[in-house]
């Protein structure tokens, strides 16, 4: 077993520093855009004007800085000396950023499909060189997979009671009525999920749905649905036997990417609503697309929080 836990250690630490690795170009690229763009070298993104356009991308910067220094410490002696709360929360944010949209970022950089447009989901940019374009997706991609293999690693070293036996081994409840995070996590998947096969009713600007945009809301939809079905689970201690990682494993990618990626597209939202440029518009209509966001953070948040109330359940019996 010790052998086992310490090769997962090394797989770990390499996934670790090569995320790190991988992110480091599309920082550098998010501070030339800025200093680009503030010198007038540089265009800026469509839909904003210079301040915006350095005001998002510098929060990009903040984002990328973070995540490198998120992986360094799952990995790095100091990182021992950072509670453990905060940087499960960053490595939660980053994973579900990243990871539930993996295999979209790996097509589209195959497929070539990368618009850059932010309406539909992706990072805002300019009309960017080829070599650009590929170390931004590769800076992604990189950092996907890294997250997608560092955290559980240092989660299993840092609280193995969390993953350890099977659901109903004890301390796990058994409520009758179903969670409220659950039910608005299942409502907000279900709309999203309704747009990805071609519903209309709250798309304000049809002619604004891309490929791109249908393949994310049916991405966004399935993990809403994966986040809910496994925080169930995880609080019910049903089905039985099943080993106790895999709902703490989903439920904390859906939760994640229900909250990070609502809680990136809902300033976005509210810029659109409140600026009302004329060159930049989202399908869905903006009072619903807030209100989702705002529930998906919401839901998010309160699942991550029902996953821990497990864990220290589960540690405890």
């Amino acid at each position: 077993m010790g052998v086992q836990v310490d090769r997962w250690d090394r797989v770990g630490r390499v996934a670790a520093y090569g995320a790190a690795l991988a992110l480091t170009p599309y920082l550098l690229i998010k501070v030339s855009w800025v200093v680009g763009s503030l010198l007038g070298l540089l265009p800026v993104g469509t839909g904003f004007g210079k301040v915006e356009w350095a005001v998002l991308n510098s929060a990009t910067i903040g984002m990328a800085g973070i995540g490198i220094a998120v992986a360094l410490a799952l990995v790095r002696p100091w990182g021992k000396r950072i509670p453990g709360a905060p940087l499960a929360f960053c490595a939660w944010v980053g994973t579900g950023f990243l990871v539930p949209v993996l295999p979209y970022a790996v097509l589209s950089s195959l497929l070539g499909s990368a618009d850059g447009n932010p309406k539909s989901g992706s990072d805002a940019g300019p009309s960017m060189p080829v070599w650009e374009a590929a170390l931004v997706q590769i800076g992604f991609v990189g950092m996907g997979l890294g997250l997608a293999i560092a955290p559980p690693t240092y989660l299993r070293r840092r609280w193995p009671d969390a993953f350890a036996g099977r659901l109903g081994d004890g301390g796990e409840g058994s409520p009758r009525v179903l969670p409220w995070m659950v039910v608005v996590g299942a409502a907000v998947g279900l709309i999203w999920l309704y747009w990805a096969v071609g519903g209309t009713a709250g798309v304000a600007h049809r002619g604004e749905r891309d490929l791109a945009w249908y393949v994310l809301s049916g991405v966004f939809g399935f993990w809403a649905f994966v986040a809910s079905a496994a925080t169930w689970a995880a609080v019910r201690g049903r089905p039985a036997r099943v080993p106790r990682w895999a709902p703490m494993v989903l439920g904390w990618l859906g939760s994640g990417s229900m909250f990070a990626w609502s809680g990136w597209k809902l300033p976005f939202t509210l810029y659109l609503a409140v600026a009302q440029p004329a060159d930049a518009a989202l399908p869905e209509n903006l009072a619903l697309a807030a209100v989702l966001h705002l529930a998906a953070m919401g839901a998010g948040a309160a699942m991550l929080r029902a996953l821990v109330r497990r864990r220290l359940v589960s540690s405890n019996t």
